[in-house]
């Protein structure tokens, strides 16, 4: 179900996958180059943000724990469909909260996949027994291996601001150990404080050399601003003259080269779905196999106005 101030805002439009409210023909996008395959490890999450694109939360377990035996039967899928995949993400919830988060991610390094994980760094990751997995896994494939920690800003205040008081401390905390140990880190951040892309880019250049980290403020795939979604603001809906009007290439939208795995509470087994924004849409479920998620995807959806075609953000790098 699209959520209530969406369609407040957008009423009349996203109703029909194939026609705008104004009766042209909507945008589709072809998986044309499926280079990265991402799986929700569960929602369930060590805090609640105010803006979580997925509502994750310590009591949010609409999306189940997945297993090491699921995720590996999918990598089994990508071989089988001779799909060019590079890399295998992570996301959650918090990844970390999964017990077989270690399995999962040594199952796909050991295929040759880039693995990126999205985490906030915080007691989850820092369990003994992560920790010890971890550097195991950086033994074993140091330039493999990416963890992307969520600073949703780099001063202190404005980042527990929406994450909760004192989650900026422990963040710190879990990304110094990472520093120390030489892991590959990059970061994603948010524009909700009005802030423009250099003034940001820069604030986080400061924080960055402040602490020691190698990660560069200026490269995109390292430091990933994603923009507000704010559910009750108007978007426009994208036809499929809409590419040549705005410059765009249907190639460089998300779902063009990816697809996320899910397990729903109560299914039998995972399902997937076109974006890592909208698991909880039963439009944009492909259904159970790679070989189903081949299909073009209907950009049917605020978000993909908004966040993809005219944001040109992407959760890959």
């Amino acid at each position: 179900m699209k959520d209530l101030g969406s369609q407040i805002a957008n009423v009349g439009k996203f109703e029909d996958s194939f026609v705008t409210a104004k009766g042209e023909t909507r945008a589709s996008v072809a998986l044309s180059h499926p280079e990265m395959l991402w799986f929700n490890t569960g929602t369930l999450c060590n805090i609640e943000c105010i803006n979580c694109y997925i509502e994750s939360s310590p009591i949010n377990d609409a999306l189940v724990y997945i297993t090491a035996d699921e995720v590996c039967d999918y990598l089994n899928q990508i071989e089988e469909r001779d799909w060019p995949v590079r890399e295998i993400g992570f996301t959650g919830g918090e990844p970390f909260m999964n017990p077989q988060m270690i399995e999962m991610t040594r199952a796909a390094l050991e295929r040759g996949f880039n693995v990126l994980i999205l985490t906030n760094a915080m007691r989850p990751m820092m369990r003994k027994s992560m920790r010890e997995g971890l550097l195991s896994l950086h033994t074993d494939y140091a330039d493999k291996l990416t963890l992307r920690i969520s600073v949703d800003h780099y001063q202190s205040e404005l980042h527990d601001e929406e994450r909760g008081t004192g989650s900026f401390a422990k963040t710190l905390e879990g990304m110094q150990w990472l520093r120390d140990n030489k892991f590959k880190m990059a970061i994603a951040g948010r524009t909700l404080w009005q802030h423009d892309e250099a003034q940001s880019r820069a604030g986080y250049a400061r924080f960055f050399a402040q602490h020691g980290f190698d990660i560069d403020a200026q490269n995109p795939g390292q430091t990933v601003l994603f923009p507000e979604m704010d559910e009750t603001v108007e978007v426009p809906e994208i036809t499929t003259a809409c590419w040549g009007i705005l410059g765009k290439n249907p190639d460089g939208v998300m779902c063009a080269s990816s697809r996320m795995v899910v397990k729903r509470r109560g299914a039998e087994s995972p399902a997937v779905v076109a974006c890592t924004l909208l698991p909880y849409e039963p439009e944009f479920e492909l259904g159970h196999t790679l070989k189903e998620a081949e299909a073009d995807v209907q950009l049917n959806h605020p978000h993909c106005a908004k966040f993809c075609v005219l944001g040109g953000a992407s959760c890959s790098a």
